[in-house]
């Protein structure tokens, strides 16, 4: 169903390396292209490196996979995970009184069940770290569900506490992972590379907050799980966000410099490029995503002639327009829109 311009709003993009890595746990092609097809993905997006799926598709993904699989690491460890863990791990979680207390239960609960690698909670000096060390030598698809585990952890957290909890830093161990992961903007926080660990730290502080989920929220955030987990608690608050929701208003023209921009949150353009690179980011890549994102929606969700699209993402040409959206995405918009147009088995999440 065509969605008109009013109810659209930009939501952030997943890249399809994300998608590719999730499948890996399928070795047939006929099981990819149907697990692919029931989360509304068409199977040609993965023919582009560049590709972005929407919140939506991925977390349909996770579900078909979830089913597909019965397994709740969709086949990306060396044993499946029992289905029901997550849930019953957080109906326990809601038990505890502190956020620290919930979370270092978890841990100890997957640490019983995980066959590839062991999670830990270390605090000290004021900072805490869940850091996460292999047992055995990692394959990539047990690599994925490792980074996996450390982005459900943290918002599995977040959830408890009703609110964000700040990162300061993420840790991953391979160089080519950070170039083209999603995680600087998931934590919104720098990637310090390890050789042998992976994890985030945050202040321990943090650790004391008071666990406010109960036994019937618990069973209403399962029923919104994975989905809730990739949007929910995105910092609002943070400098990207802001930035971000600036420069909606300027869609259809030009964008603003950063000068003006740093005029606008009174203060320095040297002091916004050190806290927006605090938080994994540049200027220019929030104007380009945004303008992408907002592209990939209309020309998903909508019919609106290629050129109408162009023009609400601020490109009077539109082979300026194409160039751009290739550059983003590895395909042209009317090649994105065709791709999706494609009959699909969409499955409704359950």
């Amino acid at each position: 169903m065509q969605r008109s311009f009013s109810s659209l709003s930009p939501q952030h993009t997943i890249a399809i390396h994300q998608v590719v890595n999730m499948l890996l746990g399928l070795e047939e092609d006929d099981a990819k292209l149907m697990v692919l097809r029931r989360a509304g993905i068409p199977p040609a997006m993965l023919e582009s490196d560049l590709a972005r799926v929407t919140q939506s598709q991925f977390a349909r993904l996770m579900s078909a996979l979830t089913r597909h699989q019965r397994d709740e690491f969709w086949g990306l460890g060396s044993k499946p995970l029992p289905l029901g863990s997550f849930a019953s791990c957080c109906r326990m979680l809601v038990g505890y009184q502190k956020i620290g207390d919930a979370l270092r239960a978890g841990l100890r609960y997957y640490h019983a069940i995980l066959p590839d690698f062991v999670p830990r909670l270390r605090v000290g000096n004021g900072v805490a770290y869940l850091r996460l060390t292999a047992l055995v030598s990692l394959s990539p698809k047990q690599t994925y569900a490792v980074r996996v585990f450390l982005f459900l952890s943290y918002g599995v957290m977040c959830w408890l506490a009703a609110r964000r909890i700040p990162v300061d830093e993420v840790v991953y161990q391979e160089s080519e992972v950070v170039r083209r992961s999603d995680a600087s903007r998931l934590f919104q926080a720098n990637i310090r590379m390890s050789e042998s660990e992976w994890g985030f730290r945050f202040p321990a502080k943090w650790l004391e907050l008071p666990v406010v989920q109960n036994l019937q929220s618990v069973e209403e955030f399962l029923q919104q799980a994975p989905e809730c987990l990739l949007v929910k608690y995105r910092d609002q608050a943070s400098l990207t966000e802001r930035i971000r929701r600036l420069l909606r208003r300027y869609l259809t023209q030009e964008m603003p410099s950063l000068e003006v921009i740093s005029d606008i949150l009174a203060t320095t353009p040297q002091t916004l490029r050190r806290r927006l690179q605090r938080e994994g980011q540049g200027y220019q890549l929030i104007k380009d995503a945004l303008r992408r994102d907002v592209a990939v929606q209309y020309l998903t969700q909508t019919e609106m002639p290629l050129l109408e699209v162009a023009a609400k993402v601020g490109f009077s040409e539109a082979s300026t327009f194409h160039r751009a959206f290739k550059g983003w995405t590895g395909l042209t918009p009317g090649a994105y829109r065709q791709a999706h147009n494609e009959p699909l088995e969409v499955e409704a999440l359950v």
